[in-house]
């Protein structure tokens, strides 16, 4: 398997994993929406995006934000920003 095909593996699998963890926290909402923040938190996906000698205030969630693009692009969760906040919830269709 080369390079390509071993990164794109484990992303997706990455990807099932947060997928998993979104479907488990539904329950905790009446409407099935989890906060973007908790995923984040929970699974701590913030990271630094620059090197080290350049500055970056903190820690971002973009691994997070390519994790739930791709999820959503597979049509597997919805997104709702309510209050300036970001929420996910999964679709019923499996990975």
């Amino acid at each position: 398997m080369n390079p390509k095909d071993k990164i794109h593996g484990l992303i997706k699998e990455i990807s099932n994993e947060v997928l998993q963890f979104i479907r488990e926290n539904e329950s905790l909402s009446n409407d099935r929406w989890v906060p973007a923040a908790q995923i984040k938190n929970d699974l701590d996906l913030n990271f630094a995006a620059v090197p080290k000698t350049n500055q970056q205030y903190g820690q971002k969630g973009w691994f997070f934000a390519i994790i739930a693009r791709l999820l959503e692009d597979q049509n597997l969760i919805e997104y709702k920003k309510f209050n300036e906040r970001a929420y996910y919830r999964t679709t019923g269709k499996e990975l």
